[in-house]
């Protein structure tokens, strides 16, 4: 919650994978003004979400899959969190430029 109390406003959508799937955080998030798109857990009831959005979301862990084919963000060696942005974003360029 501490990322999303940075932001200068509310974002939209909020995407998260199974392991924000708990009911306190969805209504942390709708107080906020955001839409969860968050699976639920194997054994909890379905809960709707935008399908477009669901359907889309696995675009991003494939991004996150190929960035972390990277040493250096699969185990973070970068010290700082400027550093660290620095090597996720030549990895996405260099991941962008190969495609």
């Amino acid at each position: 919650m501490a990322l999303l109390d940075a932001l200068p406003h509310a974002p939209r959508y909020v995407v998260c994978d199974r392991g924000y799937a708990s009911n306190q955080f969805r209504e942390a998030l709708w107080d906020r003004g955001s839409r969860p798109v968050i699976p639920t857990k194997r054994n909890e009831p379905q809960v709707t979400c935008p399908k477009w959005a669901y359907r889309h979301r696995h675009l991003v862990e494939n991004l996150w899959a190929r960035l972390k084919e990277w040493r250096a963000v699969a185990t973070r060696y970068e010290k700082t969190a400027t550093s660290f942005m620095a090597v996720i974003c030549i990895a996405a360029t260099a991941d962008r430029l190969k495609t």
